[in-house]
């Protein structure tokens, strides 16, 4: 009999054409760059060998092809909740050019107008959280920066705006999942892009 605690495996999408702008990319659907699909293809070597019950990706097509590109293209589930962040008004703006309209503008206080707020996202965080502990067995997720910085606070049980301290770069995978016991929840790897050649 296996009891070993589950774990929860992130993987953020590869680079896009605004991951490089710094600008905001919530609900805009944008595809990788060709950087960007090298990268999710050598998620694929990171990831081999590793027995998921689930494998879940967000609706998004930068997304869905890391997901695709990385060896998990049949047998994954579209889960709604895992979409990046609405930004609203602010969606293609940079850091730069919000706080010119809204100075000290901060995402994880603020939200976006005609967007989300924080209580938005980690609503559907929280859902994604709470039935990935129902279940038994090892998940691996694709989905967003935004998402998973807050899914990282909710997990650990922090402050859901303590997640824009959880640095994370492109196409890196993260591990998150328990220590002594489920009542024990732990990040094992965080932002690893030791995969990454280029």
């Amino acid at each position: 009999m296996n009891d070993r605690l589950p774990q929860v495996y992130l993987a953020r999408h590869g680079e896009t054409p605004w991951t490089i702008t710094a600008q905001h990319t919530g609900s805009t659907d944008l595809p990788l760059t060709p950087k960007g699909e090298r990268n999710a293809s050598q998620l694929r070597g990171r990831l081999a060998g590793v027995a998921f019950e689930e494998v879940w990706t967000s609706p998004l097509q930068r997304a869905k092809r890391t997901c695709e590109l990385a060896g998990f293209g049949s047998g994954n589930t579209v889960v709604e909740d895992l979409t990046e962040w609405n930004c609203g008004d602010y969606e293609g703006l940079t850091r730069e050019e919000i706080q010119a309209r809204s100075p000290g503008w901060n995402l994880f206080r603020d939200g976006c107008p005609n967007g989300e707020t924080l209580a938005d996202v980690t609503s559907r965080v929280q859902r994604v959280i709470d039935r990935i502990r129902q279940q038994k067995g090892d998940r691996l997720l694709f989905a967003h920066k935004h998402f998973l910085q807050v899914f990282a606070a909710c997990w650990l049980g922090l402050p859901p705006a303590t997640g824009h301290q959880f640095f994370l770069g492109t196409a890196a995978l993260s591990i998150v999942g328990y220590h002594h016991g489920k009542s024990d929840s732990v990040i094992r790897l965080w932002n690893d892009r030791s995969h990454l050649t280029d």
